[in-house]
């Protein structure tokens, strides 16, 4: 039998799938993040089912076991506590020692917090880069920030409400004027999607929200102007550099008084 990658609820329990549910009461096991959150879920539709834990502190050790398994034919179902195992969860290395042991992995989709935050946000999604769980330190987030200066696409990620309003703080002065999104509690009872500007949603979450958090960015605006505007905007710019000012505060300066992007401006004038 594979070992089949089940996605489960990302908080309302109802948007599991009938697929995902007849995996479950067939299997011998479940592995699970925690035998606690997923014996809430297998209540709610009278499966009974072995639990054995399977997270990020045991996955190393529990490897041999599961592959044992698979080999003597058990059927062996794999989730996280929300969500699809392998994203931003265990699962990863186990998919690859299953596969390199050529047994079969089969992968039940389902309800993912990446794509469910993306649609919701508004913002337009043609592409996009998913990033986990933000940094916790401020140097390594304005390092991230600076990356995605030069991404032109969306960009999700989770982050703790405690650690939210800081992190906002960070981001709304590393890219300004990026339009965003916060998703708190998706499907859940009180759910909220607030939309505005980085520098908007840091001022109206300066106090760590209830919930679980996901963060879309949106691709950077760019105004619209015509060639000959631009030019003398960067011709300002490379007159104030050559003049003593740093870069940076250059293209802030001329971007306020022109309207086109600070962005823009910065990566022109290089």
């Amino acid at each position: 039998m594979p070992l089949a990658v089940c996605a489960t609820p990302i908080g309302n329990l109802e948007d599991v799938t009938l697929r995902v549910l007849a995996e479950l009461r067939e299997a011998d096991v479940v592995l699970c993040e925690d035998t606690r959150r997923t014996r809430i879920l297998l209540d709610r539709y009278g499966i009974e089912a072995r639990l054995l834990s399977y997270h990020r502190h045991n996955e190393a050790s529990r490897e041999r076991e599961v592959l044992e398994r698979l080999e003597h034919g058990e059927r062996v179902a794999l989730v996280s506590d929300a969500g699809l195992p392998g994203v931003n969860d265990p699962g990863a290395r186990l998919v690859r020692a299953v596969a390199g042991s050529e047994l079969p992995v089969t992968v039940l989709p389902g309800a993912s917090a990446v794509e469910t935050a993306l649609v919701a946000s508004g913002v337009e999604a043609d592409r996009y880069q998913f990033v986990g769980y933000l940094p916790r330190r401020a140097g390594e987030l304005r390092a991230l920030a600076g990356a995605l200066r030069s991404w032109d696409g969306a960009v999700v990620a989770f982050e703790s409400p405690q650690r939210l309003p800081a992190s906002l703080a960070v981001l709304a002065e590393e890219l300004p004027g990026r339009p965003a999104a916060v998703c708190r509690e998706l499907t859940k009872r009180f759910e909220q999607v607030a939309r505005g500007s980085l520098e908007e949603l840091a001022a109206q979450f300066a106090e760590p929200p209830p919930g679980e958090v996901t963060v879309v960015l949106g691709a950077p605006v760019e105004a619209s102007h015509d060639d000959s505007s631009a030019e003398d905007a960067l011709r300002a710019v490379a007159e104030l550099v050559a003049a003593g000012a740093p870069r940076k505060a250059a293209a802030d300066v001329v971007a306020r008084l022109t309207g086109i992007s600070k962005n823009a401006l910065y990566r022109g004038s290089l």
